[in-house]
């Protein structure tokens, strides 16, 4: 595993990390095989683990902590999301300071932390962040129970504007073979000095029609979602076929090698609820996108515009 800085913080990540939420996160994956792939990531050099207060009903988050339980957590980078939670019924949004403070305390005890090691504000607006949540940001810092703050929005004119906030290190965005318009993005953000974590690096298993592939019940979950959210992408997913057809790579390795040709790219945070995925996935690190499979992205990209 290879390793990279986090923008200006004094943090180092894996350049492939561990999104852990989706099914993964889900009662109904057995704990024990939730737990063994975070096991298996430890012992392969991943670093940077990525959850959030709403994922997987409210179950990712404390499920997480129950993985990491006893494990030397000294050079981990373990990354929760504010602003959304489930209430037990749906999702509830709020941004205001009193709900991310309380967050971050609930967080701290679902991890069995004393400090998270980065906080993001999950999808939040522009308006959102006023001077008074700025400002809290700031206080939780201060007390040491938070040390690095991001934003994590697939909204470009969000991420535009927390580049110019000085309270923020890290933004998280959704880059992908689907996404390369992001690029520019990405490249103000890290002028900036923001650490730049990559969201969906696989497009959600959307090239080559991937995700409707079915295999076990859990497939069936990810494809309804998929054609519920996603329909477009998964569309435009099809161009990349041949990401899949490739000798010596597999389409998930060349789409993470893809995602981390961008220097300016932290970690690249993938999610699975296989060991032979997880596996496969982490082999990507150090890979080098062969020329002629960039150009093939390239040319399937520019067909779609």
């Amino acid at each position: 595993m290879l390793y990279r800085p986090l923008g200006k913080t004094s943090l180092t990540v894996s350049e492939i990390g561990l999104g852990c939420a989706s099914w993964w996160g889900q009662m109904a994956f057995d704990e024990r095989q939730a737990i063994a792939l975070v096991h298996a990531a430890l012992e392969r050099g991943v670093t940077f683990f990525d959850t959030g207060a709403s994922y997987s009903n409210g179950n990712a988050e404390p499920r997480l902590g129950r993985a990491l339980r006893g494990r030397d957590l000294s050079g981990l980078v373990i990354a929760t999301k504010a602003g959304t939670r489930h209430d037990g019924r749906r999702i509830v949004r709020d941004m205001s300071p009193g709900a991310i403070e309380a967050s971050v305390m609930q967080s701290l005890a679902n991890l069995g932390l004393e400090r998270l090691p980065l906080l993001q504000l999950h999808g939040p607006a522009i308006v959102d962040l006023t001077a008074q949540l700025l400002s809290t940001l700031e206080r939780l810092k201060t007390r040491g129970l938070v040390q690095a703050l991001g934003v994590n929005s697939f909204d470009p004119a969000v991420i535009d504007h927390v580049a110019g906030l000085p309270q923020f290190d890290v933004v998280m965005v959704d880059y992908n073979v689907l996404r390369p318009e992001r690029g520019p993005l990405i490249a103000r953000a890290a002028a900036a000095g923001k650490g730049v974590l990559a969201g969906m690096p696989l497009a959600m298993g959307h090239t080559g029609g991937q995700v409707l592939k079915l295999r076990a019940p859990r497939d069936i979950w990810y494809a309804l979602r998929a054609l519920k959210n996603h329909r477009a992408e998964v569309l435009a997913g099809r161009r990349f076929a041949f990401l899949h057809q490739q000798a010596g790579v597999s389409g998930a390795q060349a789409a993470l090698a893809y995602v981390l040709a961008n220097r300016d790219v932290a970690c690249a945070v993938m999610g699975t609820t296989r060991m032979a995925h997880l596996l496969e996935n982490l082999d990507a690190s150090g890979r080098a996108l062969a020329p002629e499979l960039a150009a093939a992205i390239a040319e399937a990209q520019s067909a779609g515009t």
